[in-house]
């Protein structure tokens, strides 16, 4: 997969996505989501979304919505389609679909070395509201999670 400039179709997720999904996933990731999750997801409602150019999937979003808040569960870009936009369209896109379906505020967590996820997320508006400590699985250990969280006005 090569990175171009071409503008990405957001359109949700389907089963027949999954395995474009859980390569992007597996390759971005050195603990990735199992088929299953994604799964769970699906049947559960969440708002599961992919963005699409002309050589096929290139990223997806996964977020819960309920009792007015919503939670991004995972936002992942091919690794060779980063910094093009296309993370801060798909966020875009996911925050105004829980705003539309009654959310008042996003939260999230994030890995504390993803320094590229956490700009984006702070230049959408996200603040820091706490740390959890040893939350991710890591090579030889844990890693800590940033808390963010953004209220819509």
């Amino acid at each position: 997969m090569t990175g171009t400039d071409a503008i990405a179709t957001l359109r949700k997720m389907e089963e027949a996505d999954l395995p474009a999904v859980l390569a992007i996933e597996r390759r971005a990731y050195p603990f990735p989501w199992s088929e299953g999750i994604f799964r769970d997801c699906l049947r559960a409602g969440y708002a599961c979304h992919v963005a699409e150019v002309a050589g096929g999937i290139i990223g997806y979003g996964v977020v819960s919505i309920a009792a007015g808040e919503s939670h991004v569960l995972n936002l992942c870009m091919h690794p060779d389609r980063r910094r093009q936009g296309h993370g801060a369209t798909m966020l875009h896109f996911l925050m105004e679909e829980a705003r539309k379906r009654g959310a008042r505020c996003m939260l999230l967590e994030v890995r504390a070395s993803n320094s590229s996820a956490i700009r984006l997320y702070r230049k959408f508006g996200f603040n820091e509201t706490g740390m959890r400590r040893g939350y991710y699985p890591a090579q030889g250990g844990r890693e800590d999670a940033v808390l963010f969280a953004c209220d819509f006005l």
